[in-house]
């Protein structure tokens, strides 16, 4: 029976989102919004993941006694609220979700310009006071005018798109990704002042961080044309408040629309006067404020972190390099095989580990295999650890203890079409694996220590190194039968020249030390080795 993950949503979720969590029988779900932070701290430490949105903060303490908890999902983007260097020290997965509101804050972001545009909200508030003032309320139509797109990420991408679809001309700019590629909607600028000084409305679709907090200041504001209009449904702080306030005072900027502020509800003297600006349009971060997108980043955070906690595919996690995004297709079987050869690595190679090497070769090598290694270290260091690892702390651990990780990728194929080499290297000496995939699902260990094989890499598992001669399967498969432990399958590589031979074993149940010593005893038996890998996730994990 698969053991219960404990789930607590400390933050209002949608009822969809908690539905999904209460059908699956392996959650125990617990839904305490809005709760005290030190209440919320005292009982962390009792679930294995937690869902929050943008209400809760783990920041601070909150995080130094972190007990059980394994995984934290973020219903949204921004992850400001959760102190990230932290959760990856304890090895705790921080994942969002930016896809569930990508169109509605994509589609916001354009509402506030065309209302700022045409001063929609003025307009209203005028004509619901009693006044019929039509001359004072002329805007500006969009079509043939520039946008800047600071930040072309998912939302970015989305406002560019639809945007040039409204017969704008968008200018992009992206502060982490200089050559972003365009798909004919926007053109790249080389730098934020080309945009400054080429555009008439700015949008910015960047995350909060030291390198983005005041990005848009009193600098950029001076260098941007005359009657620029700016709008910020990102994160509060991007577009300096008192720079802003400056620009439009002065006439520089013609107006302005909020949807984020430094704090929420604004606290800021600077964003409190804004908010009361006649040329401002501000309303209270209603960016993912749709049905459909709080039912989507609902979903998204709960099936997410359930598959992380349960060892499956980790997507979108921001403290995890390369998990960004779920894996392409082609290398998701890869993660099982990379963690196994982990496994397989630690349990036959004796001494400290000092080197990891590892390549990936054939069309595998066209992709960015690093998430791979990833899995890779968190089956060879979990043997040696009394913590939990996983791929988050699996790479700080290996950096701490001053393991060199090397890696190196090849489209030109080898014997397969697809295959992961490993190497690993200790203070007495190193070991070798290959692996790949058959037939688009099925892990195989194809070499162990250059003796070609074809090996199961599951279950009770048992290595040999023995002589070859005549009698040496006999010997070693009889005292398993002798002690009724049944063999599933077995692989045998010889060496010829060197009188040696490679032997794998999957066994139906977990020998004994005194069976693993009477066969590590025996005279054509050079060493035996044994593990217990994780049950492949296919039926009878077999090609059936």
């Amino acid at each position: 029976m698969a053991e219960t993950i404990k789930i607590l949503v400390a933050d209002k979720l949608s009822p969809v989102g908690l539905k999904w969590l209460e059908e699956q029988n392996d959650v125990e779900l617990t839904n305490l919004p809005g709760r005290d932070p030190e209440e919320l701290k005292a009982d962390l430490g009792n679930y294995d993941g937690i869902i929050i949105r943008s209400g809760v903060k783990l920041k601070g303490d909150m995080l130094d006694e972190p007990g059980r908890l394994k995984g934290i999902a973020r219903a949204g983007v921004g992850v400001d609220n959760i102190d990230i260097p932290l959760a990856t020290k304890k090895g705790i997965i921080v994942m969002n979700t930016p896809d569930g509101n990508t169109l509605s804050t994509a589609e916001l972001a354009l509402t506030l310009m065309m209302a700022l545009s045409r001063k929609i909200a003025s307009a209203n508030a005028s004509l619901r006071s009693g006044a019929w003032d039509r001359k004072k309320f002329q805007g500006t139509q969009l079509a043939g005018k520039t946008l800047g797109v600071i930040g072309m990420g998912r939302i970015g991408r989305a406002v560019a798109q639809r945007a040039h679809a409204m017969e704008m001309r968008v200018l992009a700019y992206d502060p982490f990704f200089a050559g972003a590629a365009t798909d004919g909607t926007f053109e790249m600028v080389k730098d934020l002042d080309e945009l400054c000084k080429r555009a008439d409305y700015i949008t910015v679709h960047v995350p909060k961080s030291d390198d983005t907090l005041g990005m848009i200041g009193k600098e950029q504001i001076d260098a941007m044309k005359d009657n620029v209009r700016l709008v910020n449904a990102a994160r509060g702080g991007i577009i300096d408040p008192e720079a802003l306030l400056e620009g439009l005072n002065s006439g520089k900027v013609a107006g302005a629309a909020l949807d984020v502020y430094l704090k929420e509800p604004p606290e800021n003297e600077a964003e409190k006067a804004l908010t009361q600006h006649d040329n401002v349009l501000a309303v209270p971060h209603l960016g993912a404020s749709t049905e459909e997108a709080q039912e989507q980043v609902a979903v998204d955070a709960a099936q997410q972190l359930v598959e992380a906690l349960r060892g499956g595919e980790v997507r979108n996690a921001v403290n995890a390099p390369g998990f960004g995004e779920a894996l392409p297709d082609v290398l998701q079987p890869y993660s099982e095989l990379a963690t196994r050869l982990g496994m397989l690595l630690a349990g036959i190679t004796p001494g400290a580990i000092n080197k990891v090497e590892v390549a990936y070769r054939g069309a595998i090598g066209d992709f960015d295999c690093s998430p791979l290694t990833t899995y890779l270290l968190v089956g060879l260091i979990q043997p040696h650890m009394d913590t939990t690892v996983n791929v988050i702390n699996a790479p700080v651990l290996a950096k701490s203890r001053g393991v060199e990780v090397d890696q190196t990728t090849s489209g030109k194929p080898k014997e397969f079409s697809r295959l992961m080499e490993v190497k690993v290297t200790t203070d007495k000496g190193e070991r070798s694996a290959k692996g790949t995939i058959f037939g688009n699902k099925y892990p195989r260990v194809i070499d162990i220590d250059g003796y070609p094989m074809e090996m199961r890499p599951e279950g009770h598992t048992v290595v040999l190194q023995t002589l070859d001669k005549p009698g040496a399967l006999s010997a070693y498969t009889a005292i398993f039968a002798r002690h009724e432990i049944n063999i599933a399958d077995l692989s045998v590589s010889r060496k010829i020249r060197s009188g040696r031979a490679m032997v794998g074993l999957n066994v139906d149940q977990k020998p004994h030390d005194e069976v693993l010593k009477e066969v590590g005893d025996l005279d054509v038996v050079e060493s035996c080795h044994y593990m217990k890998l994780p049950d492949l996730l296919v039926p009878g994990g077999s090609d059936e």
